[in-house]
């Protein structure tokens, strides 16, 4: 097994993204068993580790493929190709609602850990077939995603904004897409679309600044 010692930094101070960093408060404190006993199984199956965006980062064929990460209420195991695994144990859930690729698995208890440290290792050497193999998640392409009839009139009855989102990038399209998506009422969804209407513009996307 090879440690990388910016890990071990890790589980002694935290990520560093927060204020709490090198407190007793800081999440990465709260999960410490948890994740020391994924992060032991991780290397028992022979990846890399490395510390990326501030956390546990592991990688195969020189491809990012699985991360640990620790929350305020629980903490989890990332697998970033998730959605091509066959989860014969249904464990995996997707982190967010829109998420395409990645798949996760929760945990607040370091005997739910234990208990499924086997199915973890199984599941871990088939994502390191499906790096192995060059496999890719077929990606929904921004096309795909519904306009909100509201936005639509408003491209419709301004050519030049029209002009300005469909220039953005089909990332930045697809963040503004599900940004008014997300809105219930019709009034909030004109609301945010007024918002970002100079932000389009400009030729920039829903979270850059």
């Amino acid at each position: 097994m090879n440690a990388n010692p910016a890990v071990d930094e890790y589980f002694e101070i935290g990520c560093g993204r927060c204020s709490l960093v090198g407190t007793p408060d800081c999440k990465v404190h709260q999960w410490q068993g948890e994740m020391k006993l994924l992060r032991t199984l991780l290397l028992e199956c022979g990846v890399t580790e490395e510390r990326k965006w501030g956390v546990p980062c592991y990688t195969y064929n020189g491809r990012n493929f699985m991360m640990l990460a620790a929350f305020k209420e629980y903490c989890w195991i990332s697998f970033f190709k998730g959605a091509l695994l066959q989860d014969p144990y249904q464990i995996l859930e997707k982190p967010g609602e829109n998420t395409q690729s990645g798949r996760v698995v929760k945990f607040t208890q370091v005997d739910q850990v234990k208990e499924k440290l086997e199915i973890l290792r199984q599941y871990i050497f088939e994502a390191m077939e499906v790096e192995k193999a060059g496999l890719k998640v077929k990606r929904k392409d921004v096309s795909e995603y519904e306009v909100p009839e509201e936005f639509q009139d408003r491209l419709d009855a301004d050519p030049e904004l029209k002009e300005a989102f469909e220039s953005l990038t089909p990332g930045r399209r697809k963040g503004y897409l599900l940004h008014f998506s997300g809105a219930k009422q019709s009034k909030t969804r004109e609301d945010r679309i007024e918002k970002c209407v100079p932000k389009i513009l400009m030729g920039i996307g829903f979270h850059d600044r």
